[in-house]
């Protein structure tokens, strides 16, 4: 398995703990927003922020970003480190993750894998990052190069076969490949709530560990590869 393939998960929350929080100028913004989203149960615009507002990388923030490395281990085999990153600073957390990837990879080399990463993961890093004046890494920059010269690699992708017509969760996938469900107490609907009403960043961590092995592992199946047995998986804290 390539030891340049960087499995990652973002977990993210919307920048404020509530819609009374954000700047007038971006209460308006939001009501504008939320007046296109869908909104089949009526919701007004603090309550839409609430649920929704996370989702969007000009409301939202990263909290934690996790990844895991394949390595062959002489007398295990295939093996996954994992690792999460988590900071209340996201200026600080996004450029720890910038300065790992710069000194771990050579960046002409290192490529991205997440599921429906090119909608959301991808986007959100570098997005935020700009946000918070941090130069993008290599693997960030998409202007001036060609499709092929992309290393983002997208398991929701691989899955659709070209079909563009609806989206598959990770939690399908991992259930009709067998490979054991990265859900914990909490699912990303949670974390929100967990994060602003808990305090709970190293719970939201957890979390995102376990959504980056079910990633890594969902992406041999797609391979065709056997999975990684779990004595075989380490989660560094």
């Amino acid at each position: 398995m390539d030891s340049n393939v960087l499995v990652i998960d973002i977990e993210t929350i919307s920048g404020k703990g509530s819609f009374e929080e954000l700047s007038p100028e971006m209460q308006a913004l939001w009501a504008k927003k939320a007046s296109q989203l869908k909104n089949p149960e009526e919701q007004t615009p603090q309550e839409l922020f609430a649920d929704k507002g996370a989702i969007y990388a000009e409301f939202g923030k990263v909290v934690t970003i996790a990844f895991g490395i394949y390595y062959t281990h002489e007398e295990r085999g295939l093996s996954l480190r994992v690792k999460a990153l988590a900071d209340d600073n996201e200026k600080v957390l996004l450029g720890a993750f910038k300065t790992f990837i710069e000194s771990k990879f050579d960046q002409n080399k290192l490529a991205f894998c997440a599921h429906n990463g090119r909608e959301f993961d991808y986007p959100y890093l570098g997005r935020r990052m700009l946000v918070n004046g941090i130069p993008l890494p290599y693997a960030l920059q998409l202007h001036g190069k060609k499709p092929w010269e992309v290393n983002h690699i997208d398991t929701m992708e691989l899955w659709k076969f070209g079909d563009w017509k609806s989206y598959t969760s990770l939690e399908l996938l991992t259930t009709i490949f067998g490979i054991p469900s990265s859900k914990d107490d909490i699912d990303g609907s949670m974390v929100n709530e967990v994060y602003y009403k808990e305090n709970g960043l190293d719970r939201i961590a957890r979390y995102c560990c376990n959504d980056v092995i079910a990633t890594a592992q969902l992406y041999l199946r797609l391979q065709g590869k056997d999975l990684i047995p779990e004595e075989n998986i380490e989660i560094i804290t």
